[in-house]
Parts: C-alpha cells; structure tokens; sequence
C-alpha cells in the first residue's frame, strides 16, 4: 500500500519516466527471486493490432460499466506501467507500476457450456471453416461469432471480478483498467489465451465442424486414382523403395493347398524403368535360345 500524502490523502504524484525506473529496478529484483516476468509492450498509441486484440478492447469499451476508468488505463498500458501479466484458466495475474507497485487480480467466469455449445454449432458452417482451422486459423466468420459482445466468448461485466492492491477504492481502478487492456494487447500474439481464459476448449470447433461436414466413406473411382508417375509429376514426389509383405494362398503343382508370402517392392520411377529394360533385355535372350533349341536342322542335298 502505497503512503499518503497531504494532498486529499492521495500518493503524490510520480513522472512517467520515474514510475519507469523504479518499476525496472522492481521487476529485476523479481526476476533474481526467480520469479518469470511477461511485460506488456505497446508500441505506439494503438493497443492491439490484430482482429483479436481489437475486438477484445472494443468489447471492454462497449460496457459503461467501465468507461469511467478506462482512459487512464488506456494511458498507464501505453507508457508500459503493465510490467508483468500473466493468463491462465479463469484467471490474470498482473503487476502495474504506479506510485507503488500493485498487485493486480482478475477472475473471469467460466463460458456456459450450452453457450459454449451453441458457438461451436453456429461456426460448423462448411469445409472451408474446417481448413481453416486445421491450420491453426479461423475464418472471418467463425472468429465474427466468436466476437459477439452478447452471447460471443468475451465475457460480461457481471462475469468479471477484480482486486487491486492500490488505495482506490473505486470498483474499477486505472491500473485494473490498465491490465484488461493488457489482455488485448497480449491476445495479438497469443489468440489462444482467449479459450484459457473462458475455460473451453478450441478443438471443440473442429470436432463441430467436421462432424457438421462427414467424410465420404465411398472409394474413389478408379480413374480419378492417380498412379506413380502421376503423383511425382504433379507434386514432384519420387516414391521411396519400400518392401511390404502380404500373406497370399498360392497352389504349386504336385503339392497341397500351401501359404506363402508374396513379396511385393514399390520402387522410383526412374529405377522402375531401369527395371523394366533389364527385364526386357534378359526376356529377349531368353526367347532367342529357345528359337535356337527347337530350330530344325537342315539336311545337305546329295
């Protein structure tokens, strides 16, 4: 807790480069207890960049609720007050420099799972959702559900509890102001932490998605099947050399019903031609001595 002063009861105040320098030297005795320290670093006036980071700020500010505090908290992000945050499950820890350092806590409900529930189905909305997110990315529209200030996945001022450790005694302090901004911030590059922080689970969509678009179970024609030589030439693969073993029922004259294993090699085209041309040529050697062996001989006229 931060001393008083005469002025009204209040900290005196501290310049922005000062507050700077003590938070410094605060954070580097932090780090030689070994404890892990994750700044916020804004750079320039824009907090976020990113359609995750805006929409999370653009939420916040749409609840008057907090409009009253977060101009100061707009401003103690930007001059880099946020010295540490951390998300998890339900939760933000935070350290914000001020005429003290404060601790700063923030609990978020956890999404209603029929709310959560109903997200997923909306987003099930075709295969171009589904390759998306297997590549770790949301469509347009998937992420415009999501965003939904009314039933999205950002929570709701009655769904948010905050403690501060400052002398403000305000429902919502700058420096609580200043870590929620934070969060925005931090989500431009870790978008994910959105899911941690509201309990749920982001493969769910892609559960949703591909149970909304099944797979045929019907094989493919045979003549949209492409061979080898069809495959390297289209993406530049050349199939390994590869031997597989399949047991197959084989009958040799003279004997009984017997098993044996058929060997089969899967080899590049290029040797696969070599191959061939051996085969070729060994075949015509063959089919020569057997010309020669059942040749007649011709008898010499007297």
């Amino acid at each position: 807790m931060a001393r008083y002063s005469e002025y009204g009861g209040w900290p005196k105040y501290v310049p922005v480069a000062e507050r700077r320098r003590k938070a410094e030297r605060e954070v580097e005795k932090l780090k030689k207890k070994g404890q892990s320290i994750t700044p916020v670093h804004v750079a320039g006036r824009a907090i976020a960049a990113t359609f995750w980071g805006k929409a999370w700020c653009e939420n916040l500010e749409g609840y008057h609720d907090f409009e009253n505090r977060l101009p100061r908290g707009r401003t103690y992000v930007r001059n880099g007050s946020v010295v540490h945050l951390r998300i998890s499950a339900l939760e933000i820890e935070a350290l914000v420099s001020g005429s003290s350092m404060y601790n700063v806590s923030v609990k978020i409900k956890a999404l209603p799972r029929e709310m959560w529930r109903s997200i997923c189905e909306d987003c099930a909305g075709g295969i171009d959702s589904l390759v998306e997110l297997l590549r770790g990315k949301l469509s347009k529209a998937v992420m415009a559900r999501i965003s939904r200030q009314d039933n999205g996945l950002f929570p709701k001022p009655a769904e948010i509890t905050f403690s501060c450790s400052c002398p403000d005694y305000a429902s919502m302090c700058k420096h609580i102001a200043a870590v929620l901004y934070g969060v925005g911030s931090r989500l431009d590059t870790e978008p994910e932490l959105l899911f941690r922080l509201r309990g749920v689970n982001e493969n769910d969509l892609v559960a949703a998605v591909s149970t909304a678009v099944p797979l045929s179970k019907r094989a493919p024609a045979k003549a949209k099947v492409l061979d080898h030589d069809d495959v390297e030439a289209l993406f530049g693969i050349a199939m390994e050399e590869a031997e597989t073993e399949a047991p197959v029922t084989t009958t040799p004259r003279g004997t009984g019903g017997t098993k044996a294993k058929a060997k089969r090699t899967v080899v590049s085209p290029a040797k696969s031609k070599a191959v061939a041309k051996k085969r070729t040529v060994a075949k015509r050697k063959v089919s020569s001595k057997k010309t020669k062996s059942t040749a007649k001989p011709t008898r010499k006229r007297s």
